[in-house]
């Protein structure tokens, strides 16, 4: 199909064409509805992020430690450190995520992330009870990026060897 097919002819056509009947326009980005449920993974694992921070503010006040002091009282400790862990695993989960859903499965992908994110809800949870009580959601989230990471990496590996 030439360019000039789905061209807009003024301004907002584009946009109109796109959304017509509540859909996205198979021509233009159609194929991007398979990675809606990856995308609704990725940004809840921000809001997880977002919600653990909010939990370190509050236990700050709790405790009457301002910021920037990050030490003084064990409950502030674990819960900083619990935050701080989930946003060291981001970069490793988010990517494997994404690279999974393209080279494997969408719908698996997003089943994984959201096993992630259950995860470090349980992780968060337990280390600000107990830092011993940190196991049981530190091990679901490890399974669930090591899934992705390894399911990614093999696939792509795979795909190199046998490109023709």
């Amino acid at each position: 199909m030439a360019i000039e097919a789905w061209m807009p002819r003024e301004p907002g056509q584009m946009h109109r064409n796109r959304f017509r009947n509540g859909g996205i326009d198979q021509k233009i980005g159609g194929h991007m509805q398979a990675y809606f449920g990856v995308a609704i993974v990725t940004l809840l694992a921000s809001l997880v992020c977002f919600g653990m921070g909010a939990m370190v503010a509050r236990t700050h006040a709790k405790t009457g430690i301002l910021a920037p002091t990050m030490t003084g009282d064990p409950l502030l400790e674990r819960t900083i450190r619990g935050h701080l862990n989930t946003l060291e695993w981001i970069p490793i989960f988010l990517p494997s995520m994404w690279l999974f859903a393209i080279y494997w499965s969408p719908l698996w992908a997003a089943a994984l992330g959201s096993l992630w994110i259950v995860g470090r809800i349980i992780y968060f949870i337990g280390y600000r009870a107990a830092a011993q009580k940190r196991f049981p959601g530190f091990f679901i989230q490890v399974c669930a990026t090591f899934a992705l990471l390894l399911g990614a990496l093999g696939r792509i590996i795979y795909l190199m060897a046998t490109a023709t």
